[in-house]
């Protein structure tokens, strides 16, 4: 297993309601991580709200959802008390501790989520370090409402970039969920592996 340099470093080596839902239960729950920088502002939030969603859905069942961060600054730390005031705000709890993304979570995972370029750009490296299979994409290319090319880390502006956060992952995670109902119609419940990423 190829872990990052150290515990404090960056790793170097209103929602859209989805479709109708009528999924088999899974055997093997859809595992999906999201991820960002620190695991204490975008990733937790994200996390929140996909949560949220399959509760609102009675999709619980189906999946496994965590967050993690490239970085392990924070690490046993709460989402910031901003974001955590904010998604409450929207009737959403957050209740994750902060912990730094691992190898073994690039093939635990079946669906890796990021939240801009760098993120990205890191868990790939990863990826292709520990050949993990799980499939890594941008959060925001499931957006249906905005054109984003990142979800914007609002750690060192004010309270309005908590909410542009939470827009945008309110939408974003609803184009995500209504994608991987759609996913497990075609191709049935996930087995045990990811799949081979594509």
């Amino acid at each position: 297993m190829i872990l990052p340099a150290g515990p404090n470093d960056p790793l170097e080596t209103t929602p859209m309601a989805p479709p109708d839902h009528a999924v088999e239960p899974a055997a093997v729950p859809t595992r999906v991580l999201f991820v960002c920088l620190g695991n204490i502002c975008r990733s937790p939030a994200a996390e929140g709200v996909f949560l949220h969603l399959l509760a609102r859905e009675d999709l619980e069942h189906h999946f496994q959802v965590d967050s993690a961060g490239t970085g392990g600054w924070h690490v046993g730390s709460p989402a910031d008390r901003r974001m955590r005031a904010a998604a409450a705000r929207r009737g959403i709890e957050l209740t994750s501790r902060a912990r730094q993304i691992e190898a073994a979570d690039l093939h635990h995972f079946h669906h890796v989520l990021t939240m801009d370029e760098e993120n990205l750009a890191a868990v790939s490296r990863l990826a292709r370090q520990s050949e993990g299979r799980a499939r890594i994409t941008p959060l925001t290319s499931h957006c249906r409402r905005h054109a984003a090319p990142a979800v914007p880390d609002p750690y060192y502006g004010g309270a309005d970039g908590f909410e542009e956060v939470l827009d945008l992952l309110e939408d974003a995670c609803a184009g995500l969920l209504a994608s991987l109902i759609e996913e497990q119609r075609r191709l049935g419940p996930p087995g045990t592996d990811p799949p081979i990423r594509r």
